[in-house]
């Protein structure tokens, strides 16, 4: 097998991980993050919920996780680059 040919299989995985994908009836097809980020989120919320942490240092830290997890989004990257520059 090529490297080529493995990269894309490598490829194909990831997008396969990232790209799960639920019909809801009222909203229609929602994309979901894989189980582990799920129970990451749900962690946060339960914490949230329980005031252990407060709910919009919550929101900010779920933001950042989401924000960091846009493998595919040049955005980030060149937001990132900016900052380092500045």
């Amino acid at each position: 097998m090529s490297t080529l040919t493995r990269s894309l299989n490598g490829s194909r995985e990831m997008i396969k991980t990232y790209c799960r994908r639920v019909e809801i009836p009222v909203l229609g097809e929602v994309a979901v993050p894989p189980p582990d980020k799920l129970t990451y989120y749900a962690g946060l919320g339960v914490l949230a919920a329980l005031q252990v942490i407060e709910w919009p240092l919550a929101l900010v830290i779920t933001a950042g996780h989401l924000l960091a997890d846009q493998h595919y989004s040049g955005l980030v990257k060149g937001v990132g680059e900016a900052l380092e520059a500045a």
